[in-house]
């Protein structure tokens, strides 16, 4: 099977972070933009066609206050009453209209094309708002009926693409309605003004639809009444895109027009029943949206490749010192006690190889002694029995003798200085407290104590530490008086708490602080409880304290751990109980962050410990 290597595994790793990130924020990006400008540039048609069917509707209510102002005018309603064969009477109101009543609105509403008058009875009356006298050239019959049409009964405005003159039909959007005359109570007439639709276009100019965006309007028969006149759009036209314009109403759809994908976007005025639509290129609406995303993409990819590069490198920093130290390791293992000289490094890698050519060191000089321990052990089983027998009283007088130099040293300080300032109690008391620790930490034979040694023993310590300290900290001691006499290994409580002393109150002793020894006994065990109220531990720590336990080994002296420091290390307490009662026996831990810690020890009672002995 092929090795993984670690440069390849932390490249794919740093570029699948890098990827995936990258994607991330560019889809969420780009996606979110896209979404932000359709909906702006929705808003934004949206905003401009309300605005032109308000502004068409505006103009077209122009001519219809034009057309109402003219049936103000007597001489209209008398025109629609006259009889058809007096010629002078027809003479008469046609001259009256032409010359004095349609010139009005011609001067009020110059962009009107032209106005003309049909009766019933055949006779008509225009003129096209030009010097020159108007002579009308169609038949008045047939636009009549072509007018009743198209006009409702009621006299409501009717609008539509028309006009008198053929030529300009398709330029031209006829305003019309029924009029009736003074002595009639129905319509008897139709009244139209005429206007040009470019006038609209006009109108619409000044709003910006984007360089291919274009209006047109349809009425509510389907018909165009205005397109743009570019062959380009004639495709508009098509009457099934007039019929989904209509059926839209208020709304918007997406079609086809010469092959490109446009917008439609349709508005339906309640004033005229025209529908008033808008169409853009999709390809013009999604430009912003195109540039952001081409913007993204090149941005990633640069980003993307930068950030390769950084993980090349940074992947080469950490693989290749690391090779170095595999391949000394190797050396290592053939029996090659080498260092491995490297740039020097202040970071993890840096301190891993130092502690690396610190082992080597001390692994060559451990074999050089093993060597000449094996030397020294080749005689007989004898020898090598008492040579065990005196190693393990070596290793209990070794942990006996650990007393913290620094407590003795800071004490016999604080004597001095007493013996100095002043002749007091308290130096007496401080000596006679440290003559027993040392007289009772000395003792290097292997029987056990009772607890009352050993509370004596913390007695004696929390003397020392008042004066050391200048305050007063009492230990809640709560042992049953029959348990006094339980049998203890030597140096097990003062270590622990003067380890409680110099870790769980940190900041300080506190009223609220306390420590509290407790012993009962379950079933055949004999137990001894350490509590306080300090900081606690982390569950990391807690959790590496408790693997320590489970080893069953003893401490390093230079571990430099906070289970360690400060006297004879809680391992050590554990590992000597273990070494007198045997590997079920010892201590367990237990702590909460700011709530405190409680440590437990576990021992044989007295009737458990006589069948041990009788065994």
């Amino acid at each position: 099977m092929m090795k993984k290597r670690l440069s390849r595994q932390l490249f794919v790793y740093f570029l699948v972070v890098i990827v995936m990130s990258l994607t991330t924020v560019g889809i969420f990006s780009y996606t979110q933009s896209s979404r932000a400008l359709d909906r702006q540039s929705e808003r934004y048609i949206s905003q401009i066609i309300t605005s032109a069917a308000y502004q068409t509707d505006i103009y077209l209510r122009t001519y219809e206050r034009a057309s109402q102002s003219l049936l103000t005018s007597m001489d209209l309603k008398r025109f629609l009453d006259i009889n058809p064969n007096d010629s002078y009477e027809y003479y008469q109101y046609y001259n009256a209209l032409q010359k004095e009543l349609f010139p009005t609105v011609f001067i009020l509403h110059p962009q009107t094309h032209l106005i003309y008058l049909i009766g019933e009875h055949g006779r008509a009356v225009a003129d096209d708002n030009s010097p020159q006298l108007y002579t009308p050239n169609f038949r008045p019959a047939e636009q009549y009926a072509m007018l009743l049409e198209r006009t409702p009964e009621n006299g409501a405005i009717a609008m539509f693409k028309s006009s008198i003159k053929p030529d300009q039909a398709d330029r031209i959007i006829t305003m019309a309605r029924r009029v009736r005359g003074v002595s009639s109570y129905t319509p008897n007439g139709v009244l139209a003004i005429e206007f040009k639709e470019q006038d609209l276009a006009q109108m619409w100019k000044p709003l910006d639809i984007g360089e291919r965006g274009f209006f047109f309007i349809v009425d509510e028969q389907g018909g165009l009444i205005y397109r743009p006149a570019d062959s380009e759009y004639a495709g508009i036209s098509s009457g099934s895109l007039l019929h989904k314009v209509t059926e839209t109403g208020n709304g918007s759809f997406l079609e086809k027009l010469n092959g490109e994908n446009r917008l439609f976007v349709t508005r339906k005025s309640d004033y005229s029943n025209w529908t008033i639509a808008i169409s853009v290129p999709v390809q013009e609406l999604r430009g912003p949206v195109s540039a952001i995303r081409s913007t993204t993409l090149v941005v990633g990819l640069l980003t993307l490749v930068a950030a390769i590069f950084a993980a090349l490198r940074f992947g080469r920093s950490i693989v290749k010192p690391i090779q170095v130290l595999k391949n000394g390791m190797r050396q290592t293992e053939k029996g090659n006690w080498g260092h491995i000289h490297v740039p020097e490094r202040q970071d993890e890698i840096g301190s891993l190889i130092v502690t690396y050519n610190r082992m080597v060191t001390r692994l060559s000089e451990l074999v050089e002694e093993v060597y000449a321990a094996e030397l020294k052990q080749q005689g007989t089983l004898l020898d090598l029995q008492e040579t065990r027998l005196e190693r393990h009283r070596a290793e209990f007088q070794a942990l006996q003798m650990q007393i913290n130099p620094h407590f003795l040293y800071n004490t016999l300080e604080t004597i001095k200085c007493y013996a100095v300032v002043q002749d007091s109690a308290e130096i007496t008391e401080m000596v006679e407290a440290m003559a027993f620790m040392l007289r009772y930490s000395i003792q290097t034979n292997l029987e056990e104590i009772t607890m009352a040694n050993e509370l004596k023993h913390v007695l004696s310590y929390m003397t020392v530490l008042r004066h050391r300290h200048g305050r007063d900290f009492d230990i809640d001691v709560a042992v049953p008086p029959e348990l006094l006499l339980e049998k203890m290994v030597r140096l097990t409580l003062q270590p622990i708490v003067e380890n409680i002393f110099q870790h769980a109150f940190p900041d300080g002793i506190e009223d609220r602080h306390y420590i509290r020894i407790d012993a009962r006994r379950e079933d055949d065990r004999f137990l001894v409880i350490v509590e306080d109220n300090g900081a606690g531990m982390s569950p990391e720590k807690l959790e590496a304290l408790r693997e320590k336990l489970k080893q069953n080994r003893l401490a390093e002296p230079d571990t430099g751990s906070i289970y360690h420091r400060g006297g004879i290390g809680l391992m050590n307490v554990h590992r000597r109980i273990q070494l007198v009662f045997g590997e079920q026996y010892g201590m367990s831990v237990g702590s909460e962050r700011g709530k405190g810690t409680r440590i437990t020890l576990t021992m044989p009672g007295i009737r458990n410990k006589l069948s041990i002995a009788a065994d």
